[in-house]
């Protein structure tokens, strides 16, 4: 019940807040808890906000109508005690002590009043006529009081005397009191005994307290078992007056995304990115100090948001990225300042993070744009086609392999004017010399058959077919729209259970086919296109390359099973497997010449 008297202290220093005269009728807040022995009872007595007799109805009354005597009969058949405490059922642990609870109260907008019940699913609610005024408070039976023995001298009845006879001068008179006999008696006074004498930690002085009692702190406030990261204890004086201390844990609480436990996380004071941080910050004019029924987002709580999230930003680590990341995402306010803490893997940090403050640092001389490269992990993306380019310009790339990096990099776009460049999208633009740039334009002219060719043959499956500034080694690759879907966008939606259809329509922006003039096998392939591009050699081996490049691309295959019937056929062609002897060939993938199987297969192995 504790957390009854708690809450009721709460509100009315809450209510004060705005309502100075509250407090008038007991400026003094505290929870006094008295046992009595002779009379077998234990009073609580708190100087909260009290009840008015619609309070003691429609609440203590409705517990004792349908709550109270059911609890009763499941306590008995061995129901699970633990319950108690849950739901605002805290009220009924006075049960399973006492047959007979009151409730004495006095709320500032009501008279005095007596709630009784004895758990029989009955009570009734009286005036309270015994004379006793609590002022504002609420009483019943069930602060601790001491009792102390006091030794006294048993000679008052001489003392009386000597004050009626007046004041007599003996030169004996100090000889007598030190030979009179005492006789002592026990006299029996009451104390109250502080409970909770240890001033909260958040109001104590830092430089005062250890670093073990911010640990043991840390660890009664969040249940965890490992050590915090980092502290920062601070207060704010001036309009708004509070004092916090703020934790760091050193990793992400495991029900970080728990949706349950959302009306906890004080989400007016810190963005939800933030929640992996514990901030514990009572405040005299804090709102969301109290319980949450009383924390209503104001203008107050919004200013205190500001500064705590800075608080928590230059505590962060790495992992707490994946929250940072979404703050990124949902707080356009403080991008900026959340984006100097992210930290990722790189064509040039090996096993450490690096920071965009620190790629920048690093950007070639003439380079304008941030490069990064988004997949399913880093090593599905480090030996991509799409860096070959920019490893041999020298150009870093940022590995952005978390799946919500792709909403993050979304709304982020650039840092410290540096444009946010993806390595897989259209408009990727690398500086070249004149003379790359004259034959760059001579081998776009050169190919420029076959990519009609290829085009012909994919059709719809692409929106174009050009010659890439962007590939080295690999025979192609497939690129997305700038303003699209990249492949690993495209494969995260596919992946949720409640997607939007419709939105891949127009999201999944069409893709465009490079090929690489200087790979051999697109020199073979031109050379055999420009002697007949009717050839049905062209046909295989052009969709055997779309198919190779969807996956190399981070993109999936709509239908796996005939890109392996297509590598079985040409596993047939390297081996000189006459296609007569098999079965089931497939209409899609028409058998090459056969005076000519030997050759191309041979033709096979030299280009590969």
């Amino acid at each position: 019940m504790g957390a009854s008297q708690q809450m009721a202290l709460d509100k009315i220093r809450f209510d004060s807040l705005t309502d100075k005269s509250k407090l008038d009728a007991q400026p003094e807040l505290f929870i006094h808890i008295i046992p009595d022995k002779a009379s077998n009872t234990l009073t609580i007595i708190d100087s909260g906000i009290g009840m008015t007799k619609s309070d003691l109805v429609n609440n203590l009354g409705t517990i004792a109508r349908s709550g109270t005597k059911e609890f009763m009969e499941a306590v008995s058949a061995g129901a699970d005690v633990s319950m108690i405490g849950q739901f605002g059922v805290g009220f009924y642990s006075a049960y399973l002590v006492a047959d007979k609870v009151i409730v004495t109260t006095k709320h500032n907008d009501d008279e005095q009043y007596v709630w009784e019940s004895q758990a029989g699913g009955s009570f009734t609610v009286t005036r309270d006529n015994s004379g006793e005024n609590l002022g504002r408070a609420i009483r019943f039976p069930s602060g601790i009081e001491k009792t102390t023995e006091k030794e006294i001298s048993d000679d008052e009845d001489e003392e009386d005397k000597k004050d009626e006879e007046g004041k007599v001068e003996d030169v004996d008179e100090e000889k007598e009191k030190e030979e009179k006999k005492k006789k002592k008696i026990k006299e029996i006074s009451h104390e109250w005994s502080l409970v909770n004498k240890q001033k909260p930690i958040w109001m104590r002085k830092p430089d005062e307290i250890t670093k073990e009692e911010y640990g043991a702190f840390y660890k009664s406030l969040t249940n965890d078992w490992e050590e915090h990261l980092a502290v920062k204890h601070f207060s704010v004086e001036g309009q708004l007056e509070f004092k916090a201390v703020l934790f760091v844990p050193k990793r992400a609480p495991f029900d970080l995304f728990d949706n349950k436990k959302k009306a906890e996380q004080h989400q007016a004071l810190c963005p939800p990115c933030l929640h992996h941080g514990q901030l514990n910050a009572p405040a005299e004019q804090d709102p969301q100090g109290y319980p949450q029924e009383l924390g209503q987002r104001s203008a107050l709580s919004s200013s205190l948001r500001l500064p705590r999230t800075r608080k928590i930003m230059t505590n962060s680590t790495r992992h707490s990225l994946r929250t940072l990341k979404l703050g990124i995402h949902e707080d356009s306010q403080n991008k900026t300042k959340i984006a100097e803490l992210l930290r990722y893997h790189s064509t040039k940090s090996g096993e450490e993070l690096t920071s965009l403050k620190d790629y920048v640092t690093r950007m070639k001389e003439g380079q304008s744009d941030i490069y990064y490269i988004t997949g399913e992990s880093k090593k599905a993306v480090e030996n991509s086609p799409f860096l070959e380019k920019l490893k041999k310009k020298g150009y870093e790339v940022l590995y952005m392999v978390d799946a919500i990096d792709e909403y993050a990099v979304g709304q982020l776009k650039e840092f410290e004017g540096k444009k946010l460049v993806s390595a897989t999208k259209e408009g990727l633009k690398i500086e070249e010399t004149e003379d790359e740039k004259k034959k760059q334009e001579e081998l776009k002219e050169k190919f420029e058959g076959l990519c009609k060719v290829i085009k012909d043959v994919l059709g719809d499956r692409v929106e174009k077919v050009v010659v890439s500034d962007r590939v080295v080694d690999s025979p192609c690759c497939l690129v997305t729209g700038e303003y699209g879907w990249s492949a690993n966008m495209e494969r995260i939606m596919k992946a949720q259970a409640l997607r939007d259809s419709s939105m891949a329509g127009y999201m999944s922006s069409k893709k465009t086919m490079e090929i690489n003039p200087e790979n051999a096998i697109m020199d073979e392939l031109r050379k055999r296109a420009d002697a007949d591009k009717n050839d049905k050699s062209v046909k295989d081996l052009v969709l055997l390359l779309f198919e190779t490049a969807l996956l190399t691309s981070g993109f999936s295959l709509d239908d796996p099973s005939t890109f392996g019937s297509r590598i079985h056929r040409m596993l047939k062609l390297g081996l000189s497997i006459d296609e007569d002897d098999s079965a089931g060939a497939d209409n899609d993938m028409p058998p090459l010449e056969d005076a000519a199987a030997d050759e191309e297969g041979s033709k096979m192995e030299e280009v590969d």
